[in-house]
């Protein structure tokens, strides 16, 4: 079977597969890596048990609290927090597969992992907010096991050692206002990287012959930090529909019962986006991405009606029909 892409997603299902018995052709694309990716433990925990490397990232030094100042006119306070900074270059190194075959089985199907979608599917996009990643350095008093959130008039801000990540605004700007992050810089680079912040998804997400699956499926706001743990779990229960499509289990039956996991899954992450946003600011920004998200739920619900329910469960990495 082919693997189109080859970020989180795609090397986790290729990895599954592969040791399952499965033949990949994993296909590679042309695209900017993001500079930094903050691993939360969740996410670590779970990237070290799928891919076998209970000392995966053992080294680095970890994030241990966050410093929040969000809403108009709040006072920081700090939050405990286990975390790690990475760059994605980094996190697809320590976890390339192995694709030597360990078996016959073939299966006539693609996991799309990168664009370009398959038609008839589409991109249906809650937002127009956009993001930098801008290199920094820290003042020599700033706290590097701490990050940084800060929402401001016209976007917000989120600083780790090392990296700035703005939102909405151009970075100058937001930290003109700043009261928080700017404090705690030193120096300041150019923008290395600008990429869509708003959330995402493809409909359909599965056909016959085709499952879309980690950012080809969705993208979420870095607002939640839940991206990579999300990419995972999607490619789990992508690689559990594929071994359930081998061991004859209904086509229709399964390609349902993902869509509306990744559905509901999507809008999960717009309500835990939603709470961010409706309590960030009182501005233009802040209304008119709030609007974009709930029209996203209601968008979500309205998919998700069409479906009878969830028709399996995962029992480890296997589906499981529900009776």
């Amino acid at each position: 079977m082919i693997i189109r892409g080859d970020g989180v997603a795609a090397y986790c299902c290729a990895h599954l597969l592969s040791k399952a018995g499965f033949q990949i052709e994993l296909q590679p694309v042309d695209r900017p890596r993001l500079p930094v990716i903050l691993l939360g433990e969740q996410a670590l925990a779970l990237i070290r048990d799928i891919f076998d490397q209970p000392g995966l990232f053992a080294d680095l030094p970890r994030i241990r609290k966050r410093i929040v100042a969000w809403g108009p006119s709040a006072k920081p306070g700090t939050v405990e927090h286990s975390a790690i900074v990475v760059s994605e270059e980094s996190l697809l190194d320590a976890i390339r597969p192995d694709l030597v075959p360990l078996g016959s089985q073939e299966v006539h199907w693609t996991i799309v992992a990168a664009r370009p979608l398959p038609a008839p599917s589409v991109e249906h996009r809650f937002g127009s907010r956009t993001a930098s990643a801008v290199p920094v350095t820290l003042n020599e008093n700033s706290d590097p096991a701490a990050c940084w959130i800060e929402s401001l008039g016209d976007g917000w801000l989120f600083l780790v050692p090392g990296w700035l990540l703005s939102v909405g605004a151009a970075a100058e700007t937001l930290l003109a206002g700043s009261r928080v992050v700017a404090a705690e810089m030193a120096e300041r680079g150019r923008p290395l990287a600008e990429f869509p912040a708003y959330a995402r998804i493809a409909s359909p997400l599965c056909a016959p012959g085709w499952l879309a699956c980690g950012t080809a499926a969705m993208a979420f706001d870095p607002i939640c930090g839940d991206g990579t743990a999300h990419a995972i779990r999607e490619a789990i229960l992508a690689s559990a529909v594929i071994r359930a499509l081998a061991q004859g289990e209904h086509l229709e039956e399964l390609l349902s019962h993902y869509e509306a996991r990744l559905t509901a899954g999507f809008r999960r992450h717009l309500m835990l986006c939603r709470q961010f946003y409706l309590s960030g600011g009182t501005g233009a920004f802040w209304t008119s991405e709030l609007d974009a998200i709930d029209h996203g739920i209601q968008w979500s619900d309205a998919k998700l009606r069409a479906h009878a329910g969830f028709r399996y469960q995962l029992r480890g990495l296997e589906l499981e029909a529900v009776l």
